[in-house]
């Protein structure tokens, strides 16, 4: 390349958007090395970009896909002996017959280590292992798509991502598409890694750009449903969450929003279709005022509730006559607005795309409008060869909201391919609502992690189908909750239910208290976010990202990571007739493992297999894990997280870094953010906790903040002080004070407001008993009480269960609360206890049928403890 042609585009991408900035296309010249017609660039140790063109002339500027190549030159040597150019880096050695023609499996090969043996990529190679990305939608699916696209991550140990045929960026104010020129030329992009997984995606999220991280709110509660809502029925609906205390931060607006049933729509009792052959009002820009009478006032309603909305656009049908912005749209377009044509949709055409969001979409989005979802798109193509639609209205949306640069980006939208991880969230499609389509979606977003697709969002429930059954949507629901964005959602038949207050009780506090676990997890959630966009993987990520090794991971395919200290295997598919309970395998990894529901600690490297009721979530959390959790909310935004919960789980050491920002704009990008890092050790049941002092800073920082530590699967403490200074037992939480919450067999430690800006330094002594005791107990405990209802409300025999010792079981876990001293005692008569009621429900059971599930069932939780693993 010339000088004066770098120095051009070194210029231009100087006064270029954030886009630019950020990601500079332009390799270090260091990391080039010409050969003739080829050259190549070492992007990393690992990963290399080949070009071929036949006039020699190379591509600089960035594709859809690749959008940053001025990365940190790898150590790497280069050498030409006998016709031959060799590359090494400390991670493979690419040989190039010099002189030759185009690339081939006869003049270029790549070696290098994967799985432990010496592999020679050659052009041509099949990538016989890779483990699949996604897929644009889900639409109709019931059960597994039918196919998956190819993704980045592959048991072969390398994957090649041919770009030799995409568009490319412009160097312009606002990059745009253009085509690439039209010649013979290859660029390929190979990326070898063995098993190392993690470290691909960060090599791709480095060159292809960061996964985007979502606003805060985001990752709240979002209510969706295609049908004809009312600004009155939105707020009695908003009404209804308030009534029920379930939290809310999204009002999704499906297309009723605007024109959708103008008397030239429907005629003879049939719908029209518009001028580009699509279903008349299908697109529309217009507000129906018979629905939303003042659309600026309902916003403002929507702001003043903390609510964040969005609207459903299906923009490709373009601007009609019909429409309010048409004449200004149309003189925008240069079309006389006298003549009633239509202004035709060309997401490509730069012009059309600077009057959709300047006349169109900026107006709406000053007077309240948050974010878009940008839903089916009709066509597959545009006026550019090889731009697909969806891929460039996701860029042109959310570059928009990047070069305004008042809020974090964020669009709602389907997967337009490679590269399209820049632009988030993904919508699923249009699903059953059927247990097979619930049983594919945790495979299907974890395996989307493999091309940095990290923030998918799924009908919750099921889009259509069959009328809902109650524990479909429960196991829904939690699904939901540890998917990367909760949004229920249905079509408008009159059989489908997503408020979860309309279903019976037994339903509806299991979902509840997923979605108040859902909200607690909220800080948990966020900082790995950040990390997803640090290091390229996502939230919710395959068992073989972290055991590339095992064979058990990649045989537990529903089964996945939410962040990095969570593993979850949701259920997927009914109880069964007669029974209260099903039995849920899981594999579990090296190490020790706590099940949240039943509070059992497991010992890892092997599969279990445990019961779980309707209630339940299997989520297993790593040993040492400390786990942000914030005060119970209604809103994500509602008040700042104060006092911040820390769970610290059972282990002997463990660490955190608390991520925060000001949750919904970019200035993280430039270094206004925080961290807070955490850690402990526990030796002999002294456990000593640091919370360091914050790290950065940014707008609206707390500058002292309360903590509630809590230690899940604890005996109560001996002493506890904080800063050298004992803290008492205080039965009622206050600040300054520690209690035990037996029905959690938990400590929580309570501490006043302290500067964040200093060390607190927290010891606790626990008694050295054997934490074994405990294990399970929380889940047996929770069980017996449920029984005791469940008795209680069909057979008005109290006094013979009392007898028994029923009663007393199932207040173990208050009488500790009163007692928290008592608690060896308790647990160590609590089997024989157990085992001794047994015998008696069986009897009972014999008699009545009514008190056969629960005897299974409290059968079988009995044997939790003791033999909690089973063998593969």
């Amino acid at each position: 390349m010339n000088i004066i042609k770098q120095l051009l585009i070194i210029l231009a991408l100087s006064t270029a958007t954030i886009f630019a900035q950020k990601n500079n296309p332009l390799a270090n010249p260091s990391a080039i090395v010409v050969s003739g017609n080829a050259r190549f660039t070492v992007l990393s140790s690992r990963v290399i970009r080949m070009e071929w063109a036949s006039d020699g002339k190379f591509i600089d500027n960035a594709s859809l896909t690749f959008v940053n190549r001025n990365l940190p030159v790898p150590a790497f040597t280069k050498k030409e002996n006998g016709g031959v150019l060799e590359i090494t880096t400390d991670a493979l050695k690419l040989s190039y017959k010099t002189g030759s023609d185009k690339f081939s499996e006869n003049n270029l090969t790549v070696e290098f280590t994967a799985n432990g043996k010496t592999t020679v990529w050659k052009p041509g190679t099949p990538n016989k292992g890779n483990l699949l990305g996604t897929t644009r939608t889900l639409d109709g699916v019931d059960g597994a798509a039918k196919e998956l696209e190819q993704g980045l991550i592959s048991r072969d140990g390398w994957v090649l991502i041919d770009d030799s045929q995409r568009p490319l960026f412009d160097n312009s104010d606002w990059p745009w598409v253009e085509a690439r020129p039209e010649k013979a030329q290859q660029d390929l992009y190979l990326f070898t890694y063995g098993t190392d997984y993690k470290a691909a995606l960060k090599d791709y999220t480095d060159i292809a750009g960061k996964i985007a991280m979502p606003p805060r709110f985001a990752f709240g509660a979002w209510w969706s449903r295609y049908r004809e809502y009312t600004d009155t029925e939105f707020r009695g609906l908003v009404d209804e969450f308030k009534a029920h205390d379930v939290p809310l931060d999204v009002l999704v607006i499906d297309i009723d929003w605007h024109y959708r049933s103008l008397p030239e729509f429907y005629k003879d009792g049939v719908w029209q279709k518009d001028i580009t052959g699509q279903r008349a009002g299908w697109t529309g820009f217009t507000w129906d005022k018979a629905y939303f009478p003042d659309p600026d006032k309902f916003l403002k309603w929507t702001n003043n509730q903390n609510l964040k909305t969005c609207l459903n656009l299906h923009p490709a049908s373009g601007v009609q006559p019909f429409e309010e912005k048409y004449p200004e749209m149309a003189k925008a377009m240069g079309i006389d607005p006298a003549t009633k044509k239509y202004v035709p949709f060309d997401i490509t055409d730069k012009k059309f795309a600077t009057n959709y969001m300047d006349v169109l979409l900026h107006p709406m989005e000053k007077s309240g409008v948050d974010f878009w979802w940008l839903d089916w798109q009709q066509w597959g193509s545009t006026k550019i060869q090889g731009v697909n639609p969806t891929f460039y209205l996701n860029y042109v949306h959310y570059s928009d909201m990047e070069r305004q640069n008042k809020v974090r980006p964020l669009i709602f939208h389907r997967w337009g391919g490679l590269g399209n991880h820049r632009y988030q969230i993904g919508f699923s499609g249009d699903t059953q609502n059927t247990w097979k389509a619930l049983d594919y979606q945790p495979y299907f977003t974890a395996t989307a992690a493999n091309v940095g697709f990290g923030y998918w969002s799924h009908d919750i429930g099921g889009h259509t189908g069959h009328p809902n059954s109650a524990e479909m949507y429960t196991r829904w629901i939690q699904w939901g909750i540890f998917s990367p964005i909760f949004r229920t959602h249905c079509t408008s038949s009159p059989w489908l239910e997503r408020r979860i207050w309309a279903y019976p009780l037994e339903y509806f506090n299991p979902m509840r208290k997923a979605y108040l676990l859902r909200y607690s997890l909220i800080p948990y959630i966020y900082t790995e976010a950040h990390n997803t966009y640090e290091t390229g993987v996502s939230i919710v990520h395959p068992l073989y990202y972290e055991s590339p090794k095992d064979e058990n991971a990649y045989n537990f395919p529903n089964q996945y990571y939410f962040g990095r200290d969570m593993m979850v295997a949701p259920i997927t598919r009914p109880i069964g007739k007669d029974s209260i309970y099903l039995m849920q395998k899981c594999w579990l990894p090296e190490g020790n493992w706590f099940e949240m529901s039943t509070g059992t600690l497991l010992k890892g490297g092997k599969v279990a297999e445990m019961p779980f009721t309707i209630d339940d979530i299997p989520v297993f959390v790593k040993e040492g894990a400390i786990v942000p959790m914030q005060p119970k909310a209604s809103r994500v935004e509602e008040k700042p997280v104060n006092p911040l919960i820390l769970s610290f789980f059972p282990g002997k050491k463990g660490s955190l870094k608390l991520y925060e920002d000001e949750g919904n704009n970019n200035n993280f990008k430039k270094g206004a953010f925080a961290s807070t890092p955490v850690s402990f050790e526990n030796t002999d049941g002294v456990m000593t906790i640091s919370i360091d002092p914050v790290e950065g800073s940014f707008s609206g920082m707390l500058p002292k903040r309360g903590y509630e530590l809590r230690f899940p699967c604890s005996f109560a403490p001996i002493s506890v002080s904080v800063n050298g200074k004992d803290i008492a037992y205080n039965a009622i939480a206050t600040p300054g004070s520690w209690n035990y919450v037996g029905n959690e067999l938990e400590t929580r430690v309570y501490l006043p407001e302290l500067a964040t800006k200093h060390k607190i330094r927290i010891k606790i002594q626990f008694p050295n008993f054997d934490q074994q005791l405990l294990s399970g107990k929380k889940g047996q405990i929770k069980e017996m009480q449920k029984f005791e209802t469940f008795r209680s409300s069909n057979v008005w025999d109290r006094g013979r269960f009392n007898a028994l010792g029923f009663a007393s079981l199932s207040q173990v876990g208050q009488l500790l609360e009163y007692k928290p001293e008592a608690i060896k005692e308790q647990m160590e008569g609590f089997v024989a206890r157990w085992n001794s009621v047994l015998p008696v429900l069986q009897s009972i059971s014999n008699e009545n049928n009514l008190y056969k599930p629960y005897y299974d069932f409290l059968k079988l939780l009995g044997g939790i403890p003791e033999s909690p693993i089973s063998k593969p």
